[in-house]
């Protein structure tokens, strides 16, 4: 991986993320901009202890441009856009309108492929690694940030789930506190750690995951499964099998195999709703869980690898977020007994889409009260994603 920081025109750092050490990044922003001006704020909701980031220059963002007007494609001839080169692997920069900044964190943009009709999932393994190193890299860039307490490296696709630019991109959030669902994490780690004399939650928690009906696919160094309690109709955990406390800690056996299992998985899930087969029911005898796949490649536990049923007709790709869970780089103090390292990386991706042209709405009960109803069995989307595994 080749690494090339430069500015844009109002003084934002961009990097580009290059696979081949050949590649020369040496085009000059041309547009006119003036200095990025922001008016972000974070605010400690005395009630509820949690934070609030209020950042009013954010209604003037980028909403929605056509295709040749979009900003995170490469800039060509007279048609400039945030990356100044003709072309890119993958770059991040930091984001012109962004919710934290300065003593209040840092938001950047991470553009993971110059094809505006491309998704994730249809990355070579190659470049999926280029983009997990990219997410390493601001990790560690980030973290030593004196403003900076915890990173969030996470993907929304679908304007189902508010997206605004079609392109292909993510995010990467610098929080200048812990965030409140980490801490609810946390304080279950203390808890079970206290509880059993030095056990580990996550620990614990993976190994019943394993031997259960809700695994999703293994692989030598990953592991994916629905959880007991998902929020989200299709909502899947991964799990590095080594636990380690964030992205930085991955060996490089699973970096090597991290990109075969998550486009899996992305793959997946936009099959689930193909032909309709998601209406939930007692997951079928061919979905079982019973039967382990193999330890060198991700496999559905108990799939044929028959091919999917033909997707539905006019059905749009599934709307989806991707979150990395990462450890804080700040102090623990509040959370008894518990050290950095306890703390299990993962991901989780869960879907807004709860059956084939129907949403799943945040209404009375999850947005006033914080309680999820979720309409389709965890075992039911175990099976589901079973069954639409690829051959």
């Amino acid at each position: 991986m080749k690494k090339t920081s430069t500015r844009l025109a109002d003084g934002r750092e961009l990097i580009y993320y290059d696979l081949r050490d050949e590649a020369v990044r040496d085009a000059e922003d041309r547009r006119p901009l003036e200095r990025t001006v922001t008016t972000s704020e974070v605010r400690r909701d005395p009630l509820l202890g949690d934070s609030v980031a209020v950042a009013s220059h954010r209604q003037g963002r980028t909403y929605h441009p056509p295709a040749d007007e979009c900003p995170l494609c490469p800039s060509e001839g007279g048609r400039l856009s945030e990356i100044p080169d003709s072309s890119y692997d993958v770059v991040v920069f930091e984001n012109r309108f962004p919710s934290l900044a300065g003593d209040s964190g840092r938001c950047e943009v991470v553009c993971f492929t110059p094809d505006h009709s491309a998704s994730f999932k249809d990355l070579t393994e190659e470049h999926a690694r280029l983009v997990l190193e990219a997410w390493t890299d601001r990790t560690a860039e980030l973290s030593l940030l004196p403003s900076v307490e915890q990173v969030f490296c996470f993907e929304n696709r679908g304007a189902e789930i508010g997206v605004t630019l079609g392109h292909p991109h993510g995010q990467i959030y610098a929080y200048p506190f812990t965030t409140p669902r980490t801490a609810l994490m946390l304080r279950s780690l203390a808890a079970h750690k206290e509880a059993t004399g030095g056990g580990n939650l996550f620990d614990d928690l993976l190994a019943r995951e394993l031997s259960g009906e809700r695994l999703v696919l293994e692989a030598e160094h990953w592991a994916a499964f629905v959880p007991y309690a998902a929020h989200w109709p299709y909502e899947v955990h991964l799990y590095p099998r080594r636990r380690v406390p964030d992205l930085l800690g991955l060996d490089e056996e699973a970096r090597a195999e991290f990109p075969r299992v998550y486009l899996e998985l992305l793959r997946r899930f936009d099959r689930i709703f193909d032909g309709h087969g998601d209406s939930p029911s007692t997951p079928s005898a061919s979905s079982s869980p019973s039967a382990r796949g193999s330890s060198t490649a991700p496999t559905a536990p108990g799939s044929s690898g028959s091919p999917t049923a033909p997707g539905s007709p006019g059905e749009p790709p599934t709307p989806y977020i991707a979150a990395w869970h990462q450890a804080p780089f700040g102090m623990l103090e509040e959370f008894d007994g518990v050290v950095r390292e306890d703390f299990a990386l993962h991901l989780e991706l869960f879907t807004v889409r709860r059956t084939s042209g129907k949403l799943k709405f945040l209404a009375g009960s999850e947005s006033g009260m914080g309680v999820f109803i979720n309409d389709v069995p965890p075992e039911h989307a175990a099976g589901r994603l079973r069954e639409v595994a690829g051959s």
